[in-house]
């Protein structure tokens, strides 16, 4: 197996560096591109540079944000195969559909499609020997922004000892030690979650307002994405028992131990 990255011309606050798209090659030459990112012409000329003389066997995409799946379609067709994903969205429509615990082959090799739902409810990761494919569900150097937290909790948890040794992000760089890299992200969500309760305890009681407290120390320019996060939390707090809430807004300050 071989691994090969080419990163997206779409450097900014909200992508880092840019997407990674990967190129994985099953050892033979039949190849497979993951998260080929938003429509750029100079983007395209790379992969395909970086692709060469092999076999294009299909387009996978992790998830339907706009950074990550928009050029699928069009680089499928180029090439006729596939367009491969969990489910249609912007800018994307896939040929083929992957669920949970589905299995799709590159050549000789192996991918293991794991349906790992919280950064979006489409997300897939993928895996082939012990490296997966993270896309936005965990990302080199930072945390993710979260759109429904109790879902994402859970992903988190299912991808623990699995024997992973290496993560492919779909922004940021690789990261060796799977499960530590797990155990951040889980206690850094947990922290955020108690972090946000305590908040809305002092007094906190819209979006805007918990952003505004607990997110203090971070760029303004991240506070959007911040906000989606946060609301994540309130319902799961919510779906907790642990405050009331009535859309983005807590009805009353909760008891606090």
């Amino acid at each position: 197996m071989k691994i090969d990255r080419v990163l997206a011309n779409n450097s900014g606050p909200f992508t880092g560096p840019g997407t990674n798209t990967w190129i994985l090659d099953d050892g033979n030459g039949s190849v497979v591109i993951i998260d080929p990112g938003p429509v750029d012409s100079r983007h395209a000329r790379a992969i395909l540079d970086m692709i060469g003389r092999r076999t294009l066997e299909a387009v996978l995409v992790t998830h339907t944000h706009v950074d990550h799946a928009p050029m699928a379609n069009p680089l499928a067709k180029d090439f006729d195969v596939p367009a491969v994903g969990h489910a249609p969205g912007p800018q994307f429509d896939p040929d083929i559909r992957l669920l949970d615990g589905a299995r799709f082959d590159v050549g000789s090799l192996r991918l293991d499609v794991i349906h790992t739902p919280g950064h979006s409810n489409d997300h897939l990761c993928f895996r082939a020997g012990d490296a997966l494919f993270t896309g936005d569900h965990i990302m080199g150097g930072s945390s993710v922004m979260v759109e429904a937290m109790g879902p994402y909790l859970a992903s988190l948890e299912k991808l623990k000892g699995k024997g992973l040794r290496t993560l492919h992000p779909g922004h940021g760089d690789e990261m060796d030690d799977p499960d530590t890299v797990f155990d951040w992200y889980l206690a850094h969500r947990r922290q955020r979650h108690e972090q946000i309760y305590q908040a809305i305890a002092a007094g906190s009681r819209t979006v805007s307002d918990v952003v505004e407290v607990v997110y203090a120390d971070v760029d303004s320019s991240l506070h959007p994405l911040a906000a989606r996060s946060v609301q994540a939390h309130l319902t799961l707090l919510n779906d907790e028992g642990r405050i009331p809430l009535r859309g983005d807004e807590v009805v009353v300050s909760p008891r606090v131990p």
